[in-house]
């Protein structure tokens, strides 16, 4: 149950920052649908994650993170531009049966593009689901380097997508690779920071794991081009999930070993996350909610911070924070231009300093649905429900107290703010 203490008992202890002499190396690792209680730092004790642990021990555990969606394309959207998703035509999931000329607005800019701006290289590795079309292959979105897949996954071992689609690209060409898509990803992240070590360096490590299909190293193929993909969990399915998130958690160690093999650690800036909350398959700890709902499971999602030349010792965060600060956050760091028209905020100075967050309404929308987070209230406006609800964060962190009949006032005012809200972003 130490997964509780972590969300709970959120006490901030000192760190010790220290000024980069040059611009450092940013690293993003990004999980794919893992649950707050997936990780062994949070209090599983059946899956092993010491690698991505030792991020959140060394580092800072951000423990109030949130994805800007309760599901893959919308926060990958908010991830790269630092705006809202519905803003850069990515509202819901880009699916592979029925948005395959859908994707990020090509006029948009990306961390990435900023990072190119400055000088820096940019790879990233694994999955995309930002558009099918080649016209929207991260190679057109300021990375120089793309190996891995356009839909929202693939089998582990055939690379096939849901509709039976070979979905394995190197740049904007398809390049099938043999190999378990997990391992593909951690070896080219790996050469990528091998092949740049002389330079400065963005790299976006985009993992499958541990989303469906259910695949460990040695599963059999389930996806054949030409046949039906039946969807279902195998037998052993708590074996197999155990396994998926060990191996990622394998890679985040080949990765930081690498690091510090080649004497980067001390200039690199290494940010993991998951896109969303875990489905019911996984174990969002004691989180309300899955992925695709916008209680607590479906968005506060496990992160953490790691720099060594930032923090020498655990520190924990509890400032509110969203995918899509990470864009102005990354850009200040690297010296990039913020463009004006963002909805993110930087928490670089946060980071440094410890320094306060702005305050800020935030906002989530699935499927017709919405909430508003402002300072400990969230307010969720459920289209399966007669009423909203209303939580206390800060006293009821599971979401079982409704407050809305007890303060009506304060709800009429957060409805009226979602309300502002979607006519501000154009829904």
């Amino acid at each position: 149950m130490r997964y509780i203490y972590y969300l709970i008992i959120m006490v901030c202890v000192s760190c010790n920052p220290i000024n980069f002499s040059e611009k450092p190396n940013i690293i993003l690792i990004v999980a794919d649908d893992l649950g707050y209680g997936d990780l062994s730092i949070f209090g599983n004790e059946y899956i092993s994650t010491p690698n991505i642990d030792k991020l959140g021990h060394e580092g800072i555990i951000m423990t109030d993170f949130h994805s800007n969606g309760s599901v893959c394309s919308p926060t990958r959207a908010a991830l790269l531009t630092g705006k809202y998703q519905q803003k850069v035509g990515v509202p819901g999931v880009i699916t592979a049966k029925n948005h395959r000329d859908k994707g990020l607005l090509l006029n948009e800019k990306t961390f990435a593009a900023i990072a190119k701006e400055v000088g820096y290289k940019t790879g990233v590795f694994g999955k995309w689901h930002l558009g099918y079309h080649p016209k929207f292959s991260p190679i057109k979105q300021g990375f120089y380097e793309f190996i891995g897949f356009v839909s929202g996954n693939v089998d582990y071992h055939s690379h096939l997508d849901q509709e039976g689609y070979e979905d394995w690209w190197k740049g904007d060409t398809l390049s099938p690779e043999t190999g378990y898509s997990t391992d593909l990803i951690s070896k080219h992240s790996i050469d990528f920071i091998k092949r740049n070590r002389n330079e400065n360096f963005l790299l976006y490590v985009a993992h499958e794991s541990p989303h469906y299909p259910y695949q460990g190293r040695s599963s059999k193929v389930i996806r054949e081009r030409g046949k039906d993909f039946i969807r279902g969990l195998p037998e052993n399915m708590n074996e197999i999930y155990k396994e998926m998130v060990e191996v990622m958690d394998e890679g985040v160690g080949e990765i930081i070993n690498t690091l510090i093999e080649l004497d980067l650690e001390k200039k690199t800036i290494v940010f993991f996350f998951s896109d969303n909350g875990g489905t019911r398959n996984g174990n969002n700890g004691m989180l309300r909610g899955f992925k695709g709902g916008l209680y607590e499971g479906g968005h506060r999602v496990t992160s953490f911070v790691w720099a060594p030349s930032l923090i020498k010792s655990g520190h924990k965060s509890k400032e509110t924070l969203m995918t899509m600060d990470l864009l102005p956050t990354i850009a200040e760091f690297i010296g990039g231009n913020i463009p004006n028209d963002i909805d993110g905020l930087s928490f670089k100075n946060h980071l440094l300093n410890n320094d306060k967050i702005q305050a800020r309404s935030l906002f989530w929308e699935h499927g017709s649905s919405y909430a508003i987070r402002k300072n400990n209230w969230k307010l969720i406006i459920n289209k399966r429900k007669e009423k909203p609800e209303l939580f206390d964060l800060n006293n009821d962190l599971t979401e079982s107290k409704d407050l809305f009949n007890l303060h009506p006032e304060l709800a009429e005012e957060l409805i009226n703010e979602i309300e502002n809200w979607k006519k501000n972003i154009g829904i």
